[in-house]
């Protein structure tokens, strides 16, 4: 699960730098790419294939459009600019996710994008725009994602709160400390009904996101974490 975990991750890297693994259909085999699209520097990648389509009370002010696509058209070496997506059609509008800053999610083609990295950002906060918007933490399973038991209210609420006065580093600057490490699955339950994994991996103190926590933070998930799996018989 560690390696499945660490592709996802590196191919999410990959596609915010323009690069991927495989080869596209005129470059030798067909590029399986990851649904993005990038704007501003900030490479967003859709929220969830599961999720729902977001209808037009949820778009707010349109910020851009797609001006290339890389599906069927961009090989291996391609260097993704602002405008590029994978999937997404020439000229589909890029809009404001209402009620979110644009740097974490944007609305195309009714499919919502969330920051997979900003290099602009200076602080957890910057990357997730969710402060008051969480309603609750869980903890996912290492094998399946499947969800195991939530976080009591205060712990999430200590956690949220200290983790987005954090500093932000970037995925490149984790990797080297968590890419041999088997991670925590957490979700992010937002009050909008919308939610997102973070992967913290204790032996680093760090998530996968782009940020290194202290112990105590670190201290409080383990903690979290036993008391689930005690309660859920693992």
């Amino acid at each position: 699960m560690t390696r499945f975990l660490f592709w996802g991750l590196i191919l999410a890297l990959l596609a915010g730098c323009g690069k991927a693994p495989f080869g596209s259909g005129g470059c030798g085999a067909d590029i399986d790419w990851i649904d993005f699209v990038k704007l501003n520097d900030i490479t967003y990648n859709q929220l969830s294939v599961n999720s729902d389509k977001a209808d037009d009370s949820q778009l707010g002010k349109k910020i851009g459009e797609v001006r290339y696509t890389l599906n069927n058209h961009a090989c291996t070496d391609h260097k993704s600019k602002n405008g590029d997506a994978s999937y997404l059609a020439v000229g589909t509008p890029i809009y404001e996710a209402k009620g979110y800053a644009a740097t974490f999610r944007v609305v195309a083609d009714h499919k919502v994008y969330q920051a997979n990295g900003n290099p602009h950002a200076k602080t957890v906060a910057d990357l997730w725009d969710i402060r008051s918007r969480v309603d609750r933490v869980s903890l996912e399973s290492g094998y399946d994602g499947s969800p195991i038991g939530d976080f009591k209210p205060e712990a999430a609420s200590s956690l949220i709160d200290a983790v987005l006065e954090l500093q932000y580093v970037g995925f490149e600057e984790v990797y080297p400390k968590i890419q041999h490490e088997s991670g925590v699955f957490l979700r992010i339950h937002l009050k909008d009904g919308t939610s997102f994994r973070a992967v913290y991996y204790p032996k680093a103190q760090a998530f996968s996101a782009g940020f290194f926590v202290p112990a105590v933070t670190g201290d409080l998930i383990m903690s979290e974490r036993s008391r689930i799996k005690a309660a859920a018989g693992l």
